[in-house]
């Protein structure tokens, strides 16, 4: 086991292969806890992730579970020491998604519905810094300009030529509509929107208002899935004091059928290129935006693949 320099990430594995230690030894987490005299919430926020395991933690686990390889523990407590350095993202202060940041930083694909904005991934700095500025009450000069720099730097991930990030977006048709800083930002936005969508690895699909009442109805979600462990995945909700994590199998299951589902609906990459483009020119001239009626997209699209 070799532990990963991202620290979310970190923590993830080794709170994983921690529960399966656990399992394999017959124990509930209660009763762990019993036994370390700690409460059981740390045994399931060590094992999810949600905790920093130090290697001592480590090592009394290992003791209970019956773990005698000594190269196993040392790997262990290794993944410890690793996964409580603070990634990248930390040197920011005050960024309020920096768990996701940590998962989005480690996937290999992401699946994101949204119903308002561009997502954070696809936005050019102008779009951004509009966004940044004018939904988060309260915030300083220096506090905006750091979340704009660490935004902008999660950007790298699709750009990435050893291993890009596979992204499928669906946009809610009302996301071309909204004029976020002015006509010149959002055209200067579409017409980067439409060329990422051009990219082998992102899917971009608009879902237009001719579709009418749809599973994405109840707000905006993203489904990150790594490549070392694609069977699993996490639904991430975003709020905006406390964001959501969804680690079940079932609620994963239940929102990539969703997903599917907002694909099956959307228009598919071609016709989407085409209804970004006539918002371009609708931010252009003030021309309103008619809305497309509901196409159906090609096997291939409607799965995510092209």
């Amino acid at each position: 086991m070799v532990a990963n320099s991202n620290p979310t990430v970190g923590r993830r594995r080794l709170g994983a292969e921690l529960r399966r230690l656990r399992q394999a030894s017959g124990l509930k987490s209660t009763e762990v806890a019993e036994r370390l005299m700690v409460s059981q919430p740390k045994i399931s926020h060590l094992e999810n992730g949600r905790r920093s395991a130090n290697p001592r933690d480590v090592r009394d686990l290992c003791a209970m579970y019956g773990v005698r390889d000594q190269q196993v523990i040392d790997s262990l407590m290794q993944m410890a020491r690793e996964s409580g350095r603070p990634g990248w993202w930390h040197a920011y202060d005050d960024l309020p998604n920096s768990a996701y940041i940590g998962l989005e930083m480690d996937a290999s694909s992401i699946h994101t519905y949204e119903p308002l904005l561009i997502p954070g991934l696809l936005q050019t700095p102008a779009y951004a810094q509009t966004v940044i500025e004018e939904t988060i009450p309260l915030l300083t000069v220096e506090q905006a300009a750091a979340r704009l720099k660490a935004r902008l730097r999660r950007q790298h991930r699709i750009y990435d030529p050893a291993c890009p990030l596979r992204l499928w977006v669906v946009l809610d048709e009302s996301v071309l509509r909204r004029v976020v800083g002015s006509p010149d930002v959002m055209r200067e936005q579409l017409e980067h929107l439409n060329a990422l969508g051009a990219e082998p690895h992102v899917t971009v699909q608009v879902l237009t208002c001719a579709v009418g009442a749809h599973p994405g109805l109840t707000g905006q979600f993203s489904i990150l899935r790594s490549a070392d462990r694609p069977e699993a995945g996490v639904v991430y909700l975003e709020r905006f004091t406390s964001d959501l994590y969804l680690e079940k199998p079932s609620d994963v299951q239940a929102y990539g059928a969703m997903y599917d589902h907002l694909q099956g609906q959307a228009l598919d990459p071609d016709h989407t290129r085409r209804f970004i483009t006539d918002a371009i020119k609708s931010h252009i001239d003030g021309t309103p935006l008619s809305s497309g009626s509901r196409s159906v997209p090609s096997q291939a699209a409607g799965a995510g693949v092209r």
